[in-house]
């Protein structure tokens, strides 16, 4: 990232010390001088006043870094994202499919392998859901969004609205009914 290198130019055109702009941005020095050395990213609020004391726009300060984000975003979240969310698609397929088959042919015992099944399937679906609330995706697409204008209180609310519970209670109802169907038609078709 570049950020690094903009920092540390900026700061020595100013005549200062890492612990002198650390003052200044509310940080330590050692902050400071993690971000001159590219070992982690300033938030965007410490970015802000950085550009504000360098008296620069954000876009000069962060310059090459936005399509690098939306690279890494791209690449890491949507990489990890899609493998896990084909492994849960996958597994909770044969979740649904197998439950009649497995009964017709084990009885009751059948429970034990369906249920392992049903904890792995789950195991995949916290994985898909811990990658959308990785902290460090969430920060870069932080910064990207304030680049392309919009105000981190309406990322906010977006995410917010996508949070209602309604939705979810319909995605469940719906999936139990998909569930019940496919369960109904495979014991007519093994128990028949």
């Amino acid at each position: 990232m570049e950020v690094g290198a903009q920092i540390r130019k900026y700061r020595s055109n100013m005549g200062i010390s890492q612990e002198q702009l650390a003052e200044k941005v509310y940080v330590s020095r050692q902050t400071v001088s993690n971000w001159e050395t590219n070992k982690n990213y300033p938030d965007i609020h410490s970015l802000l006043l950085l550009s504000t004391l360098f008296d620069i726009s954000l876009d000069q300060l962060i310059k090459g870094d936005v399509e690098r984000m939306r690279k890494e975003i791209k690449e890491t979240e949507i990489r990890r994202l899609n493998r896990y969310g084909n492994i849960y698609a996958a597994l909770l397929a044969l979740t649904v499919l197998s439950a009649v088959p497995l009964a017709a042919w084990m009885g009751w015992y059948a429970l034990i392998p369906w249920a392992a099944l049903a904890g792995v399937t789950m195991y995949f679906a916290v994985k898909v859901e811990k990658v959308k609330k990785d902290n460090d995706i969430h920060t870069y697409k932080e910064i990207v969004a304030f680049t392309e204008g919009r105000r981190l209180d309406e990322m906010e609310t977006q995410q917010e609205l996508g949070k209602r519970h309604y939705q979810t209670v319909l995605y469940a109802l719906g999936s139990a009914a998909i569930g019940f169907i496919v369960s109904f038609f495979l014991a007519k078709l093994f128990l028949a």
